[in-house]
């Protein structure tokens, strides 16, 4: 009977009792790219440079949870006139690197963006071509190292130091919807060189949905705000949008 007492006292011990690291990040991941079965979004970017001026992009992209853990992203750019009817194509594959395709149309080109380049600008922004799609949460050794009323804070560091250009980073993420708040990457040095984070947060569809999200390179002086519109989750999106074919030529669901 005393054991049965002391394990009744001891249940809302062990109910508070934070996740681990891997089932957070695992969370995060989820909130982050796995709302509904599909998803679509018109976005506006806003690149600052160090000197105060701005020019921005606008853009359509469209989601598709395919198999499993795998999904397809399609980005148009609608504006301004040096990127109109540019394309950016992503397979997201959960057991090997993903494949992405760039159509330049000024170029009448097709470009493959190879897995070392995933870490790179993302057309001239301060977000990188794996912001679109995520990076994989198996990449990463995550620890826990704090817990606020507000957040996890976890640091990340990658198996494979040769592949990425930063030594760790840290992330906030939100207690309640498991959304990152923010993450800062550091360098072998320990320096602080980029930092992303989400600006504002609201409930679309019944989602938890970043509104408003900030990359900024803290070493250049800019930043790239990407702010979204127009969200809608499971439209039924068909499979074929997210096909080599329609670079070229853009699917109706992206509009005018």
């Amino acid at each position: 009977m005393k054991k049965i007492l002391l394990l009744l006292m001891l249940l809302p011990t062990l109910a508070l009792a934070a996740p681990s690291a891997e089932e957070i990040v695992e969370k995060a991941n989820r909130a982050s790219y796995y709302a509904g079965k599909d998803g679509r979004a018109d976005i506006t970017m806003t690149i600052t440079a160090p000197d105060g001026s701005t020019r921005s992009r606008q853009f359509t992209m469209l989601r598709l949870t395919d198999k499993g853990d795998d999904q397809k992203f399609y980005v148009y750019f609608k504006a301004p006139a040096d990127v109109r009817k540019m394309a950016f194509l992503v397979w997201k594959n959960a057991a090997r690197d993903d494949d992405r395709w760039l159509w330049l149309p000024a170029l009448n080109l097709k470009k493959r963006i190879a897995p070392g380049d995933k870490r790179t600008s993302f057309v001239g922004s301060d977000f990188y071509y794996e912001d679109v799609s995520g990076r994989g949460t198996e990449e990463d050794k995550h620890q826990l190292v704090e817990e606020t009323a507000e957040a996890y804070v976890l640091r990340s560091e990658p198996k494979d130091a040769n592949s990425v250009e930063f030594a760790w980073y840290q992330v906030w993420i939100d207690k309640q919807n498991f959304l990152p708040l923010k993450a800062i990457y550091y360098d072998l040095q320990g320096q602080a060189y980029r930092q992303v984070e989400a600006l504002k947060v609201e409930i679309i569809d019944g989602h938890p949905t970043v509104i408003d999200a900030k990359a900024s390179d803290l070493r250049a002086g800019t930043s790239t705000i990407n702010s979204f519109s127009n969200i809608s989750y499971d439209n039924n999106l068909n499979p074929r949008i997210f096909t080599e074919r329609f670079l070229r030529r853009p699917p109706r669901e992206v509009g005018k």
